[in-house]
């Protein structure tokens, strides 16, 4: 297994900087080119001498690299994985893996045809207590999971959003409340190694809350998921007023939770408790710790998202290094990604059962190569899905016009 420095590439100076950050560090990764759309977030980097700055993702392909990291928007990353894969590097993408089902397809046929590593940098799987429960849940303390909980809901203030979605198109702006939902859904496939099967969700619109935003989406939903071994999860955010970032199991032994409380992940403890029936020998019913990193504690703690992102470096490059696929491969990064995407058609059919494939069957991805039903205001008409449950929304002109002054002044 070579030590030699994975030499990467990163499109999307954004989200990208994180990346940016960890090949300055000792993580094993060298930086070769740097790529984003726009001339102005290029020249603000602070990068290493010799490191190219590109605006053209042909140019950035051309280079002589090991991997391609794709922080780009969300609904933008598959082609360019595909495109990466097929042009020989290895591929770590930020969410989400695929904005349609037919972009699923193409993302697993390109790794399998390729044999290249993909992973989707699911970050809050990553996190020192879901790695506890991960931990825990293995260990066999709480049993089979039977029920689990995961809430990943982020609202922010309307100037905050108008600087993260600075134009009226901007997907922040008009994607649907299910989509965003691998934060939730991913430390639960994380923890307990489950596969989702099925996806039943309801949107709650709440127009009060979007005219500050120009926004054209619902603010969250509540999504439940039948996983592989019978058990159900339900997912829910992801903006709706009151933060709350939380993981809950149930098992056939004892239940564990990462506590709640103020915080951006809650006072960071683990809570774990049993029945006093079920409760195994020499433990307490129930107890709570703070939880420690694996190892590399001292490193990851310096990382953005409180050290996970720190992990999903550290994965990737291992999996690069070994040839192995990371635990986060195209398989489960499509598989939660869909969920999203099929909770939508469930919620537009007022909670629907809507059955999710398995792409890991060849004969399965053959039923949905043309399905690029999606959201978005460039989506053809004859496959675009509305964004809201109530339909198409209109913008009020005066919310627009202040939107747009205050974008402008993000420019001056």
């Amino acid at each position: 297994m070579t030590k030699q420095a994975v030499r990467i590439g990163v499109v999307g100076a954004g989200r990208g900087a994180a990346y940016l950050r960890a090949a300055r560090l000792d993580m094993g990764l060298e930086l070769v080119a740097v790529c984003d759309s726009s001339e102005r977030r290029l020249r603000a980097l602070d990068l290493p001498d010799g490191v190219l700055c590109l605006t053209d993702e042909a140019e950035l392909l051309a280079q002589d690299m090991d991997a391609v990291v794709i922080a780009t928007y969300f609904d933008a990353h598959a082609p360019l994985a595909v495109r990466a894969l097929r042009a020989g590097f290895h591929v770590l993408s930020e969410i989400t893996a695929n904005a349609t089902m037919a972009e699923g397809v193409a993302l697993c046929e390109a790794v399998e045809e390729t044999g290249r590593i993909y992973m989707m940098g699911e970050n809050s799987a990553y996190t020192d207590f879901n790695q506890a429960m991960t931990e825990l849940y293995a260990s066999g303390e709480i049993g089979r999971v039977l029920y689990a909980e995961a809430e990943y809901n982020h609202p922010m203030p309307p100037e905050t959003m108008l600087r993260l979605a600075p134009a009226r198109g901007h997907w922040r702006n008009w994607l649907p409340s299910t989509y965003y939902c691998t934060h939730a859904l991913g430390p639960l496939m994380a923890i307990t190694d489950t596969w989702p099967v099925a996806v039943n969700a309801l949107s709650i619109p709440a127009p009060e809350l979007g005219p500050q935003e120009v926004r054209v989406n619902d603010p969250g939903s509540v999504i439940l998921c039948r996983m592989d071994n019978d058990a159900v999860f339900r997912l829910f955010g992801i903006r709706i007023p009151g933060h709350s970032n939380w993981y809950r199991l149930h098992g056939t032994g004892g239940a564990m939770e990462n506590a709640r409380g103020p915080g951006y992940f809650g006072p960071g403890q683990v809570r774990v408790w049993h029945d006093p029936w079920n409760c195994p020998p020499g433990q307490p019913t129930e107890r709570s710790f703070v939880p420690e990193w694996p190892d590399h504690g001292a490193t990851a703690a310096g990382f953005g998202h409180s050290g996970a992102d720190f992990w999903v470096v550290h994965h990737f490059v291992e999996a690069v290094r070994s040839g192995r696929p990371p635990f986060l491969d195209v398989y489960r990064s499509v598989a939660m990604s869909s969920v999203g995407l099929l909770a939508w058609r469930s919620a537009l059919a007022e909670g629907q059962s809507v059955s999710v494939p398995d792409f890991r069957d060849p004969g399965v991805r053959g039923q949905f190569r043309d399905d690029h039903l999606r959201a978005g205001p460039d989506t053809p008409d004859t496959e675009r899905l509305p964004s809201s449950i109530r339909g198409e929304v209109e913008i009020d002109r005066a919310d627009l016009e202040r939107a747009e002054r205050f974008w402008n002044s993000l420019h001056r």
